[in-house]
This record gives structure tokens, sequence and C-alpha cells, in this order.
């Protein structure tokens, strides 16, 4: 994903004039995938935030963290944790077997985190092979980890929010409505994945 931004945006305000309000009032986009860690560490925090809000996630992750001297832990390494230390730093019962699926799984080769040189659509397949990570966790990995630009997360709820205050839809927006009013933004939809989510921090 280019830094300059300028392409993605210029088409998204030409087909969308909702979308277009929505990019003049939030300003230059800022989104960089993180570059900094590995894949692994990735999506270990990608599971962390799930369905909790993004300081409760911040706080357990870190301390998650701590338990290596205050950085990631290797597959290996959270592999071999005691379930109760983790448990300490804030874990449910539900994400701790999500974590050891994962690093078991990578550990044992059955997940390959190799995947640069796949389309989007076969990173989701390979991932998913992962207890506890479905479609959001695998797209949120590839638009702030991989940096890919065309994704649209219609099962977020932030993004369905977003459209329906945007949209001034009444009733509750569904993922086929996000799929069908966000048609026209390919091959630029992580762009205005990005705005919708800035969008509801402005009034």
């Amino acid at each position: 994903m280019p830094r300059n931004h300028a392409k993605a945006i210029n088409h998204l305000k030409k087909v969308d004039p909702v979308l277009a309000t929505i990019i003049d009032r939030v300003g230059p986009c800022r989104l960089v995938p993180k570059a900094a860690g590995t894949h692994f560490d990735a999506i270990v925090r990608s599971i962390i935030f799930q369905q909790l809000s993004g300081k409760a996630a911040s706080t357990i992750h870190e301390r998650v963290r701590g338990l290596y001297g205050g950085r990631d832990p290797e597959p290996k390494e959270l592999l071999a944790t005691d379930d109760a230390r983790l448990r300490e730093a804030g874990l449910s019962r539900q994400k701790l077997s999500y974590l050891k699926d994962l690093s078991s799984k990578v550990v044992a080769g059955d997940v390959n985190l190799d995947v640069e040189h796949l389309e989007d659509t076969e990173i989701i397949e390979q991932l998913v092979k992962v207890k506890g990570v479905g479609k959001w966790t695998v797209q949120m990995f590839l638009i702030f980890r991989l940096g890919r630009p065309d994704v649209l997360p219609e099962l977020d709820l932030g993004i369905q929010n977003a459209v329906r205050r945007a949209y001034r839809r009444r009733s509750k927006v569904r993922p086929k409505d996000i799929l069908r009013i966000g048609a026209k933004w390919s091959p630029h939809s992580t762009i205005a994945a990005w705005y919708l989510w800035r969008s509801l921090e402005t009034t």
C-alpha cells in the first residue's frame, strides 16, 4: 500500500459523493501498515483485541508481553507458557485457547505465515484454520499488517455503524448492504474503510 493515497482518494471522491464528504471532513489519510514485529505478533494482537475496547485490549496485550520481558513471544514460548500465567494477564479461557491453537499450528507447520505472495482470499483460507480466527480477524491482518489495498470488512460493526450514519439508513446495515454499497470503492476499499472508521470520531 503506497503512503501517498492520492490515487485512492481521487477515485473514492469521484465514485461516491457521500464518502467524498467524509474524506473532506476527516482530512489526509494516515493509514500506514504496522511493519514492526512479525506476522505472528500481529495475529496474536488481533485475537487479544477481538470484541474488546481498545483500552482494555491494550492493557491485556501489554500484560501478556510483560510475561516475556516486555516483548512479543515466539510461538514456542507462548505454547510453553502455563495457562494460569496467561489467565492472570487477563486472557479469557476462550482467547487463551485461540492463542495456544495458533501457536501449535505454527510450530507444527500446519499454518504457514509466509503469506505475502498469496491473494487475499488465499490468506483468509489459510488463517481461518486457526481456532477463533475468522474472516474479520484476517481482514484486520490484511489491512493493518500487510497493507492490502482492496479489503472491505463487511462484518465490522464500526463499518456498519459508519455506513448507517453516513448514508442515513434507518434500519440496521447488514454485511450484504456493505458489499453492495462498497462495490464501487474497489480497488481502494481499504482506504474507504479507514475513512469510515474515522468518520465515527467526528461530528
